[in-house]
């Protein structure tokens, strides 16, 4: 097949940890390299957000991230995006002029406007799949008055999950909540995110650190992560003479400006009174993320809510036993007393009881990571993620076509 990847705002090229560049980033990437390897012709396409990027870069073999300029070429927080989609649209159908895909799968809300616009410009109309990777009901739910989306939001989202062909929604939770917005339930299919087996493993070197005792917690830096609420529970811990650290992974301004998240974490540290005891370190990149992971006898994800999460599969990959917070796609990763606990969302008092069990309870805490591992390998390896969403893409093809007529598959060496 030839598969359109619509990613505008989380480049596969991106460095992590920054405000918009997470787990989605990672999600793409992964998938579309993996299709590849499948026999598929990948092309992800997204927003230029600087000026000396190639308009086209080979990520890996079959798979080639397109660079549409759409607005300016600079960065641009996600949620300011939205005027610039039909120029993305634009530029993404006029690429199809002499590539036509079979399959278009977009990512965000966003990116399946641009998607279905790019379709209606062109005679021959790909099937459209469609991965939210986040919804906005649930955004408002949780955030309020603080969320930045688009008002546009409010019926765009629900329009793309309606028009769409197929939506690959990434636990039963999310599932749950298209069904609510009136999204077929026919059309659903829940697909999680996947880990690199290869990359995350138990085995190989750690880094040393400072304290008998670390906690790490990994990604993004924006309040709804829950990250303020870890700081406080490792506080408390201290405070009880735990001998322990937590080490904080995300964030930083990629132009070397102030980051305001930083600065209200670093803050919450020093009110804690152990300030000395947690590290903000800033942005990682993944090539080192396996050697830190080992190196923590918990991860701590205590988001407000959450699509899926990536971290604490990578983490689990790696034997670490994991804490999060019991919302979204973390019911489905993290089986409670299993692989790690379950915690009420911002809840610091309960953030610290389960950490403080697994640190004082060394056998528990090797028999959770082993079973993490297990679970990561038997259910998350990307080999199987890509298969069933390819699964998913030929069953949406052949449905729309009265068919299962078999979708061409790329050629060895390349193009078909």
């Amino acid at each position: 097949m030839r598969i359109a990847m619509v990613s505008e705002h989380a480049s596969p090229l991106a460095t992590l940890g920054g405000v918009d560049a997470g787990g989605q980033n990672v999600h793409v990437a992964a998938l579309s390299i993996e299709l590849a390897r499948r026999g598929n012709e990948v092309r992800v396409y997204t927003r230029r957000d600087d000026a000396v990027s190639p308009e086209r870069v080979l990520l890996a073999p079959g798979v080639e991230v397109v660079h549409v300029t759409a607005g300016p070429t600079r960065h641009v927080p996600k949620d300011d995006m939205l005027p610039y989609m039909p120029a993305l649209a634009a530029g993404i159908a006029a690429d199809w002029t002499d590539w036509a895909p079979d399959v278009v799968h977009s990512h965000f809300w966003m990116s399946g406007v641009a998607a279905l616009d790019a379709v209606s410009r062109m005679a021959s109309a790909p099937r459209v799949m469609h991965t939210f990777h986040a919804l906005g009901v649930v955004k408002r739910r949780h955030q309020g008055a603080d969320d930045t989306s688009p008002a546009e939001r409010e019926w765009l989202e629900p329009d793309v999950g309606r028009r769409v062909d197929g939506v690959v929604a990434t636990c039963s939770d999310e599932a749950f909540e298209l069904k609510k917005l009136g999204v077929p339930p026919r059309n659903i299919s829940v697909i999680p995110c996947g880990v690199d087996l290869a990359h995350f493993t138990p085995d190989g070197p750690h880094e040393s650190r400072r304290r008998r005792h670390r906690v790490l917690s990994v990604g993004r830096l924006v309040p709804r992560k829950g990250v303020g609420t870890v700081i406080e529970a490792i506080g408390a811990l201290a405070a009880e003479g735990i001998d322990v650290e937590l080490v904080v992974v995300g964030g930083g301004a990629s132009n070397g400006g102030r980051d305001p998240e930083l600065e209200r974490l670093a803050g919450i540290a020093r009110q804690t009174g152990a300030g000395e005891r947690i590290e903000l370190r800033g942005q990682v990149p993944q090539s080192a993320l396996p050697e830190l992971y080992r190196s923590a006898d918990v991860v701590v994800c205590a988001p407000w809510y959450e699509p899926f999460g990536i971290v604490p599969l990578e983490a689990m990959a790696c034997g670490i036993p994991v804490v999060a917070s019991s919302v979204g796609g973390l019911i489905d990763s993290v089986v409670d007393g299993g692989t790690g606990r379950h915690v009420p969302p911002r809840d610091a008092g309960a953030v610290a009881d389960a950490v403080r069990g697994l640190l004082l309870d060394e056998p528990q805490r090797r028999q959770l990571g082993a079973n993490g591992r297990k679970r990561m390998t038997a259910r998350y390896a990307w080999s199987r993620i890509a298969a069933d969403t390819e699964r998913s893409y030929r069953a949406t093809i052949a449905a729309a076509n009265g068919s299962a007529a078999p979708v061409r598959r790329r050629a060895k060496g390349g193009a078909r």
